[in-house]
């Protein structure tokens, strides 16, 4: 077979890199055209002009209040369920008689439809962002848990016992061998809990918010302001994207060990 010629090879990573912009492009002018030959009214599909049209006429100021609003709530949630979520993975994975105590019951409580549950919340922790962060936790700590829990238990067992026959401690023992070495499955944890946290946050702002960007899709739609609510829906989808990423960014540049073979 012959060799690939450098010029082949800057072409195909060029390809590789522009494909997703492309095929969004197309996915984008098939969406304004079908709108426009099928005179589909904008309350039942805007077009990608009309979302952006929309987008505009909302104004800026009104935008940065509601994702700020979106953003407190999200990255409250979030941490809590990190501050929460990993000591409470080092109990189970320490503990055989809490991880059978304990971890059906965070089945039960991840297997429990948070929109079911969301107005009980509000009813109980009443008003502001208390029950918002909580119904926020309670979608975006369960794979934290799991993932931690199965990296801990995923040490090499001849480095557990060789740290333990050099007389180190059960904390150490967590510190310096079991930790880094579930840092890889923790990360990925954090990539889809801080989406997780995106979701939560725009569910307890439809039951109970009065600002954020799931209270303005609720209000919009109530009014068939569609175009508006699909706005709003690409916001939120922005801010989940450059969380993602942003924790990706996070382990590159303090873990970088940790990273899997071709850095992704």
């Amino acid at each position: 077979m012959p060799p690939i010629k450098p010029r082949a090879l800057r072409l195909k990573a060029q390809a590789d890199r522009f494909a997703p912009w492309l095929a969004l492009l197309v996915l984008l002018l098939v969406w304004e055209a079908a709108c426009r030959l099928l005179k589909l009214p904008s309350f039942v599909l805007p077009s990608p002009s009309a979302i952006l049209a929309a987008t505009q006429k909302v104004g800026l100021g009104a935008w940065a209040e509601h994702i700020f609003a979106t953003l407190r709530v999200t990255l409250m949630g979030y941490g809590l369920s990190i501050l929460i979520g990993i000591p409470l993975a080092i109990a189970l994975a320490s503990s055989r008689v809490m991880s059978r105590t304990l971890y059906p019951l965070l089945v039960i409580v991840q297997s429990t439809p948070i929109v079911a549950v969301a107005p009980i919340i509000v009813v109980v922790m009443g008003a502001g962002d208390l029950p918002r962060v909580f119904i926020t936790f309670l979608i975006a700590f369960f794979p934290i848990v799991v993932s931690c829990v199965t990296g801990l238990l995923a040490t090499p067992e001849e480095l557990v016992e060789l740290s333990r026959s050099l007389g180190a401690s059960k904390a150490r023992e967590y510190r310096n061998i079991r930790l880094p070495y579930a840092l890889p499955h923790l990360f990925s944890a954090l990539r889809i809990s801080i989406t997780l946290a995106v979701i939560g946050a725009v569910v307890a702002e439809f039951v109970a918010a009065e600002k954020g960007l799931g209270y303005f899709i609720n209000f919009s739609t109530s009014m068939f302001q569609v175009p508006q609510a699909f706005a709003a829906l690409l916001m939120l989808v922005v801010i989940s994207l450059v969380l993602f990423h942003l924790i990706g960014l996070l382990q590159k540049v303090f873990f970088p060990w940790s990273l899997p073979k071709g850095g992704h």
